[in-house]
């Protein structure tokens, strides 16, 4: 008999009529899943009365939860989190007891065991998969928290940024702060200009960047890849981090619902710190499917995003693994759209990163701006890195990636506060590429300036961490990613910081030009001054100009009606991120690991109108850049 015969014989034996049967039998069929995985996701029978149901056919004893402390923990015991199968429990004065979530395809084999073996049964007893995982959580949590904070330091220590600054480093640092410090004290003038032509050279490479971003939006659209099948799919896993969001818990929970792949081959773990009792209770409130599951991660410093991951990632199922953030509402075809990418590309491709675009750009400025910057950013400037074979920063969320490469690679760097951009430099750095999607996440900015200054302070100190790691090694580094790749990745992280922090002086120096203009004739000025003041003039022009240019060439018209005249503000808005930018520099040495939680609210669009597409789910990056033409 196959497989599918034993289930289907099995589950008659457990009552369950011919008309269910048939059905799972079909969904098995399409989905590649055994009917019994296909019967439990369903919901049709509960997995508790499932499971009592096979103790009552092996004759044995049905355990509902597994007491605390009966289970002795080892590495090996991580096995069962991603296939529950079976476990030893000790029992004071007696013999171990084996623990058995049996599978119905494997029931004959079983009987047959016990049948010459009945000893057995008194050392045995049957307990659902759900209830034997959370005894192997339960019984691995200190020792899987540990890994997940010391795994990448005590592993790959040069990969890590556990230590902020290494000797070497903090060195060079102190030297050159030692030497701009007495060149500006002994040589003001010289210093000054030096400083001042440096600057302008970096700001101006960085500007050449986004002006090859928009000639990257006036080539034509790319086609919607075809979707494949939902047949023969394998496991996807779909991990979310969450901390202090009870107030988006509703809206998280239904955009995962409409994810479609078949629920049989779905792994969905929401991961929650263990203290955080609102959002826990916010989702156990709701009738959670069975491919829903609550992880809890242990309190333990630091309490970042990328250690919750980190934790949870030895429990993932899936082939491939998408990780979101609390308030996104990713497209319903955007697994399909990865795992079809993922199949046709070189095993060289580790992840894909799906475009995010702000659904709340008409509620602020703010918003509006920030929608500007995305758009330039996963509309533009990431397609093109992946044209070019560059390394992406990639966002936190909507990233999609092989999980074996994911191990592989030391999953999330728990000190890094922006673990995205570090994961994406480290693949590249280890010989693997990131590309990109074309269906959507869409997600919501901040639109008060608090917590958009401690979103943004966060994101250029995880972006300096990111430079730091990197960097500790140069020679090395430029041999690991080549030296095209090298040369991009210090003007994408470096520059972008320096130019960040650069902004007030490259104004600074327009304006002292310009009063030396308003007092001296221009023949008073040498020709050195007249061109680092034109290349001021188009680096801050130039600057304000390519983002507008680059976000708003990416966006439909609908997107630009909700912009509307905010962009005026962008002098402002750049002057914050400049602010950002050095309080990021001052927090990496007061308190490098701290986490900047950015609170989310329920989306207040409803309806599709509010979307960037006015079509809510149903659009995607390649329908906005060809409805822009």
């Amino acid at each position: 008999m196959t497989d599918a015969e034993i289930e289907s014989e099995v589950l008659r034996r457990l009552g369950i009529g011919e008309p269910l049967i048939a059905e799972m039998a079909e969904r098995a069929t399409q989905s590649g899943a055994t009917l019994e995985r296909e019967l439990l996701a369903s919901g049709a029978v509960s997995e508790p009365a499932y499971y009592a149901g096979l103790a009552h056919l092996l004759s044995l004893s049905y355990l509902d939860k597994i007491p605390e402390g009966r289970l002795p923990d080892t590495a090996a015991l991580d096995s069962q989190l991603t296939r529950p199968m079976m476990v030893r429990l000790q029992r004071p004065r007696k013999s171990a007891l084996t623990a058995l979530a049996p599978e119905a395809r494997r029931l004959p084999q079983t009987m047959a065991l016990l049948a010459r073996n009945p000893g057995l049964r008194a050392d045995m007893v049957v307990v659902s998969a759900t209830t034997l995982r959370a005894a192997v959580w339960e019984a691995g949590r200190m020792r899987r928290v540990r890994d997940s904070i010391t795994g990448l330091f005590e592993r790959q220590p040069h990969l890590s940024a556990r230590v902020v600054f290494w000797g070497r480093q903090g060195f060079y640092a102190g030297l050159g702060v030692s030497m701009v410090i007495a060149g500006l004290l002994l040589a003001p003038h010289p210093s000054i200009d030096v400083i001042h032509v440096v600057l302008t050279l970096l700001y101006f490479l960085t500007f050449l960047i986004k002006c090859c971003a928009i000639r990257h939006c006036r080539e034509p659209a790319a086609p919607i890849p075809p979707l494949p099948p939902l047949r023969d799919l394998p496991v996807y896993s779909v991990m979310v981090a969450l901390y202090r969001e009870e107030q988006v818990a509703a809206q998280l929970v239904t955009a995962l619902r409409r994810l479609r792949w078949p629920t049989s081959r779905l792994d969905i773990k929401l991961v929650c710190e263990a203290d955080d009792h609102a959002t826990i209770l916010a989702l156990k409130s709701f009738d959670l499917p069975p491919h829903f599951e609550i992880v809890e991660v242990p309190p333990m410093a630091p309490r970042t995003k990328p250690k919750a991951l980190t934790y949870a990632l030895t429990a993932a199922r899936g082939s491939y693994l998408a990780v979101y953030d609390a308030e996104d509402r990713p497209h319903p075809d955007q697994l399909r759209e990865a795992y079809g990418r993922f199949r046709q590309a070189p095993d060289d491709i580790a992840c894909l990163q799906a475009p995010l675009i702000i659904a709340n750009a008409r509620q602020s400025w703010l918003s509006a701006l920030f929608s500007l910057e995305y758009s330039a950013l996963f509309r533009a400037l990431l397609p093109m890195l992946a044209r070019s074979r560059m390394p992406l920063p990639l966002g936190g969320t909507s990233n999609h990636f092989r999980t074996d490469v994911l191990r592989a690679a030391g999953g999330w760097d728990p000190f890094n506060v922006t673990e995205d951009a570090d994961l994406g430099m480290r693949l590249y750095r280890l010989g693997y590429r990131s590309d990109v999607l074309l269906r959507q996440t869409l997600e919501d900015a901040p639109t008060t300036a608090r917590v958009w200054m401690n979103q943004r302070t966060r994101w250029f100190k995880g972006w300096l961490q990111t430079w730091l790691v990197m960097m500790r090694a140069p020679a090395e580094l430029r041999r690991e990613m080549g030296t095209s790749a090298f040369a991009m990745f210090n003007l994408l992280i470096g520059g972008m910081l320096i130019s960040s922090l650069a902004h007030p002086f490259i104004l600074l120096f327009i304006f002292v030009t310009i009063w030396a203009l308003m007092q001296a004739p221009g023949e008073g000025l040498s020709i050195a001054t007249q061109i680092l003041f034109a290349m001021d003039f188009t680096n801050i022009l130039g600057s304000y100009a390519a983002v507008l240019g680059v976000g708003s060439a990416a966006m439909i018209r609908h997107e630009k009606k909700l912009i509307g005249w905010r962009w005026l503000a962008l002098p402002a808005y750049w002057m914050m991120v400049s602010a950002a930018a050095w309080r990021a520099v001052f927090e990496l040495r007061s308190n490098p690991f701290l986490w900047h939680k950015t609170p989310h609210e329920p989306a207040r669009c409803a309806n599709a109108a509010d979307s960037p597409a006015k079509a809510g789910q149903t659009a995607t990056a390649s329908t906005v850049m060809a409805s822009k033409k």
